[in-house]
């Protein structure tokens, strides 16, 4: 190379997404992260206009720091149906931070549920999915009696793994499938227009940058105290 000559290294652009302008509750917020509180119904990512992702800078600000990313982005994912907390990296060194903390299954999080059927004991559920290690433990938090269901109970779960439906498919495992579930209950478990009954409502982690331990937790759904309250009293009613 000549002397005289500047070589320049341009980044190559990358196209912004069409941005959704959809509402979503942002439970924390820094120059790094965030998290927001996934509404049920829509998907994390993909092939479509209304996700999570074409929201995102509708709702959050912009890093300012130097390894910004060029829009708000998941480090992980919900189902569609699931609602409840979720972790979104606003810089590099967050995205690889808080990807490795899941890599390496130190991020805690916990879900309520709702089931078909009484559950007995608390349980650790260790079976396979494809083919993969999953584990996942639950507490029993609530039984109710059903008129339609026999029992619901409301349990809290603790995933250790991360495999995609894993919560689902192993309560499902056990006979006790999540009130709601098309694709792992059947007939007897859906709820005409009330959605999937699970929710990641508390996740604990270090944060990417400063380390320190971060606790959030958010309140159980409506939809969750409703349907106990509801098939409570409509048991008791049919039953006095």
């Amino acid at each position: 190379m000549q002397d005289g000559f500047i070589l320049e290294l341009l980044e190559k652009p990358q196209t912004q997404p069409k941005i959704f302008e959809c509402s979503l509750d942002v439970v924390y917020e820094d120059e790094e992260m965030a998290v927001i509180n996934k509404p049920a119904g829509l998907s994390v990512n993909g092939n479509t206009y209304k996700t999570i992702y074409n929201a995102l800078p509708f709702n959050l600000k912009k890093s300012s720091l130097k390894d910004n990313l060029p829009w708000p982005t998941p480090v992980h994912r919900l189902d569609n149906q699931t609602s409840g907390l979720l972790l979104i990296a606003k810089t590099k060194t967050a995205q690889i931070e808080l990807g490795n903390q899941f890599s390496n299954k130190t991020i805690q999080k916990k879900y309520c549920t709702l089931v078909i059927g009484k559950v007995h004991t608390n349980q650790t559920i260790n079976s396979p999915i494809e083919d993969k290690e999953a584990e996942t433990s639950f507490e029993i938090m609530k039984v109710v009696n059903s008129l339609k269901y026999e029992n619901l109970s409301c349990l809290k779960v603790f995933p250790k793994t991360g495999r995609t439906h894993q919560i689902r498919i192993h309560l499902a495992s056990v006979g006790h499938p999540i009130l709601g579930d098309k694709l792992y209950g059947n007939k007897e478990t859906l709820h005409k227009g009330k959605g999937l009954f699970l929710c990641a409502t508390e996740i604990k982690f270090l944060h990417p940058k400063t380390f320190e331990i971060i606790e959030l937790k958010i309140d159980i759904p409506q939809k969750f105290n409703s349907m106990l309250v509801r098939e409570k009293r409509r048991w008791n009613t049919y039953n006095s």
